[in-house]
């Protein structure tokens, strides 16, 4: 379900975290127009915590830790990253409302970065909004290979150590299902949602630069403690 704003009707931080809580989220046609579809898939994409598959080439990649990893140290960098063209996409639904937006999300702590660079470049990352215990995943970018992904395996932990019980990604794409994520029907994201935002979770709880070896445990201790 889709449903477009009225450009008299302006859309504040505070309003876009209880739509989020409503399992609804913002996206425009391009950059260039001035108004947000507001998004309510039959079908959504969740990424389970407890199931987080991280292929054996991307391990080693990690496990490397030749890229410099951080958490909320550049939203602006991030945000252009992910609306920056890339090959086959000469345009992006991240326009100017959606960067002023969520860069007063991220002035709040609502919404979170992991930010991914090599030599001290930004290479890659994502952002997102956590509110209780679910984080809203929305966009990632990379420039070098995998880039991304050593930022969603980062999050991953991040998450798990924190207390969250759901990943949001919206949809699932090929990039997001080798990882383990799923669709699952609006009425059961609606349930893992209610229940997600009750639970307490903090988004700092694990302790910036995190060795690359102790994030993979995280992550393989989570799958393991589910299929005890």
């Amino acid at each position: 379900m889709a449903s477009r704003n009225s450009p008299l009707f302006e859309i504040t931080p505070q309003m876009l975290l209880r739509a989020y809580a409503c399992g609804i989220f913002p996206m425009a046609e391009s950059a260039d127009d001035p108004q947000l579809y507001w998004i309510e898939p039959q079908e959504r994409g969740i990424l389970p915590l407890d199931a987080v598959n991280i292929p054996r080439r991307l391990a080693r990649t990690v496990r490397q830790g030749r890229f410099d990893v951080a958490v909320d140290t550049d939203f602006e960098g991030v945000i252009d990253g992910c609306a920056a063209p890339r090959p086959g996409r000469r345009s992006t639904w991240i326009n100017s409302q959606i960067r002023n937006l969520y860069r007063e999300l991220f002035r709040q702590g609502h919404c979170h970065t992991v930010e991914v660079r090599l030599d001290g470049k930004l290479i890659g990352g994502l952002y997102g909004v956590a509110l209780g215990g679910a984080f809203f995943g929305e966009s990632m970018f990379s420039t070098e290979r995998d880039a991304s992904k050593v930022a969603l395996v980062h999050l991953c932990a991040r998450l798990i150590a924190g207390g969250f019980s759901l990943l949001d990604t919206q949809f699932v794409t090929d990039h997001l299902s080798q990882f383990g994520t799923k669709e699952i029907d609006k009425a059961e994201f609606q349930s893992r949602l209610q229940a997600a935002m009750e639970q307490p979770a903090s988004f700092g709880r694990m302790q910036a630069g995190t060795q690359p070896e102790k994030i993979l445990r995280i992550v393989a201790a989570a799958a393991d403690a589910a299929d005890a």
